[in-house]
């Protein structure tokens, strides 16, 4: 993955995005001349796949001086135990002080959505997933959820800039809205053929106007060999994309010659659902995940400083002192 080029806000770099008692803390250490040096470890709730650490790199290299700051961590897309320690920072605690909100909490969403993902990947037992889930967190947080479902092994996004950070190709397919204007679900692929670049897969939507497979078979006859697959949507009203509905779209392409031509799925998927169409050995080519990633619940990481002036400390329930993790990596 090419280094993602991450956009720290100026709210969380002035501190507005911090908890407002560590705006005091700061204020008042700064007030009483006090300025040690601490080592502040951060750790998850519960086991996850950690993401975030890159956003949380570019963060620190913007914040802590040169000189006396070091900065371990676990590898980005390791799995990470419950309590084990993933980032450990050592600064004055007036340059990282202020930034605990933020640090957290970019790693806590972040390794949720990521690990969330890694479930729907491992379900899927080799078939790609991609990640569609954009529409269900708000637009500032888009493309890091999208980052974090490629740092969870799924193979694309929907989101032009989680793309980006990504290094990967955004998916590009046909959307029900191109098909409800155009009338036609085989009028609205032509359109998107006509002004779509040839190195895009044609994938059509065949679940808007007619019977998934009487869409199916117009759409592969209209595009013949350049249609690179189908993608199923049914509403859940119409009772979703079922085993059974997808085997009859496959036998029925396949008779109508159109072996060549994919199925990709999505609406609602989740890893007991995409396990089904798995374990039935379903022919899918591809998933479409969006809410279950998107509205994973977070790995809460918590902040704990363990070393004052080179002092172990902890509070009560704590072990004083730097936890030993042979499995960080001195990153700043």
């Amino acid at each position: 993955m090419a280094n993602p080029e991450f956009d720290i806000k100026r709210p969380t770099m002035i501190g507005d995005t911090s908890d407002n008692s560590l705006q005091k803390t700061t204020q008042i250490l700064r007030g009483e001349g006090i300025n040690p040096v601490v080592v502040m470890e951060f750790s998850p709730s519960s086991f996850g796949v950690l993401c975030g650490l890159r956003e949380v790199k570019t963060l620190l290299e913007k914040i802590l001086p040169e000189a006396g700051s070091e900065v371990w961590a676990i590898e980005e897309g390791n799995s990470v135990d419950a309590g084990e320690v993933a980032l450990r920072v050592k600064s004055p605690y007036g340059s990282i002080g202020l930034y605990e909100t933020a640090i957290s909490g970019i790693l806590s969403s972040s390794t949720g959505w990521a690990t969330a993902a890694k479930e729907c990947v491992d379900a899927a037992d080799g078939t790609p997933v991609y990640s569609i889930g954009a529409k269900s967190v708000h637009p500032n947080v888009s493309a890091i959820m999208d980052y974090a479902s490629i740092i969870g092994g799924c193979v694309s996004c929907s989101t032009i800039l989680g793309a980006r950070l990504s290094g990967v190709t955004p998916i590009a397919i046909m959307s029900h809205p191109l098909s409800l204007i155009m009338g036609d679900t085989v009028r609205a692929l032509q359109a998107f053929d006509k002004h779509t670049p040839q190195d895009v897969p044609r994938i059509a939507l065949v679940d808007t106007h007619r019977d998934e497979g009487e869409e199916a078979i117009a759409t592969a006859r209209a595009l013949k060999d350049r249609l690179r697959g189908v993608r199923i949507d049914t509403t859940q009203e119409r009772g979703g994309v079922s085993i059974n509905l997808v085997q009859e779209i496959r036998a029925r392409l396949d008779l109508a010659g159109f072996q060549h031509v994919d199925i990709s799925i999505s609406g609602g998927l989740t890893p007991a659902k995409i396990k089904g169409f798995v374990d039935a050995k379903t022919p899918i080519q591809s998933f479409g995940v969006g809410s279950y990633i998107a509205s994973a619940n977070s790995n809460p990481f918590n902040a704990d400083i363990h070393e004052i002036d080179g002092r172990p400390v902890a509070r009560r329930g704590k072990i004083p002192g730097i936890t030993q993790n042979t499995r960080l990596d001195r990153i700043i």
